[in-house]
């Protein structure tokens, strides 16, 4: 005899019904997409902004469609101070600012930036991406921020509107607009100038009503950000190396899942170096179109620069106590390592490169 269903029993075969439906549907439905605002201070036509594009891509094809970068740009989310600070509150997903703008939070960020540390690109990646650049992300997430990578932002040259400065003599009094990095206002006002420390996004109407004389920042961002209008005298000075570094906001890190989290770190070490490539690319383009210009070049050199070095050493001993010896003495080692491994197999390169002659 068959069973007749009750009408509690229908009921709970209908419900039954409609929920697996309900769940094959959320089964076969597209995952949702979250948008992360990526607000950084530079053009969209600059090595960062191309980099942030760059980023872009490989992160939306390694999460799958599940995070999406709005890419904000010159300074429309704020400085990089005000940025990292909407990072730490939540109001802003990621950023990525000079690293001397983390100095005020974690001081060991101030050693990327001690003048004439870095001879080449090469020794800055070696020590960026080492044990010694690691340890400083990993410093970051008491912080509120969590940092995936370092960009380049290339080593600062020098510009203002008032004579060539071809010689430490011809730095007294010239107001000089720097980042806002207490040692880098320290080193400048001990080299003659009159330190300005300015948030970028206020640099170039500063040059136009002569606020400041000068300022310092990578060939590329001194072309996109048109400072030759106004501004005659261009010095290479390579006295800073600076980089970025791509910060997500930890509370919104705390609510990707895994499979996004690994994304994330992923896309970014993929596009670093694409971005240090498209960075010193434009360096070498943005010179000899800043030449064309009609700006007035001059060069410090390297002899020079060692005697400006050793003018900074009071400035260095106070940092290096602030930062903290054992940081200091280790990225001063594995300079000296990385030089001294060099200078070994120079003579070996160059005896190969004889014997084909």
């Amino acid at each position: 005899m068959r069973a007749e269903l009750t009408g509690a029993g229908l009921a709970l075969v209908l419900l039954l019904g409609i929920a697996t439906s309900a769940a094959a549907q959320a089964a076969s439905a597209p995952p949702a997409t979250r948008t992360l605002r990526l607000g950084i201070g530079l053009a969209p036509e600059s090595p960062q902004g191309k980099a942030v594009a760059e980023f872009a891509a490989r992160l939306d094809r390694y999460a799958k469609g599940t995070l999406r970068i709005e890419l904000q740009a010159s300074g429309k989310a704020g400085n990089d101070v005000t940025m990292v600070k909407a990072l730490q509150e939540g109001r802003l997903e990621m950023t990525a600012p000079d690293s001397s703008t983390l100095a005020t939070m974690e001081k060991s960020f101030s050693a990327i930036n001690y003048p004439f540390t870095f001879l080449n690109e090469a020794e800055a990646d070696a020590i960026l991406d080492g044990e010694w650049g690691q340890r400083l992300l990993a410093r970051l997430p008491q912080h509120g921020l969590i940092g995936l990578t370092y960009w380049e932002n290339g080593f600062r040259q020098m510009t203002n509107s008032r004579r060539p400065l071809a010689a430490t003599a011809d730095f007294e009094g010239v107001r000089m607009r720097t980042m806002q990095n207490p040692m880098l206002v320290d080193s400048f006002n001990r080299l003659g100038f009159a330190a300005v420390p300015m948030p970028f996004t206020q640099v170039y109407e500063a040059l136009r009503t002569n606020a400041v004389d000068g300022q310092e920042n990578p060939l590329p961002t001194i072309l996109t950000s048109r400072f030759y209008e106004v501004q005659k005298y261009l010095t290479l000075s390579k006295h800073v190396y600076s980089a970025h570094v791509l910060l997500v906001s930890q509370k919104v890190w705390n609510e990707l899942t895994t499979d996004q989290q690994l994304a994330m770190r992923t896309a970014a070490a993929e596009s670093r170096g694409y971005e240090r490539r498209v960075s010193r690319e434009g360096s070498e383009a943005a010179l000899a179109e800043l030449k064309a210009k009609g700006m007035v070049v001059t060069a410090i050199p390297r002899a020079d620069a060692e005697r400006i070095r050793n003018r900074l050493r009071d400035v260095f001993d106070k940092y290096n106590a602030d930062i903290g010896a054992a940081t200091m003495v280790e990225l001063y080692v594995a300079l000296g390592q990385m030089r001294t491994a060099q200078a070994a197999a120079s003579p070996a390169i160059a005896k190969a490169g004889a014997a084909q002659k």
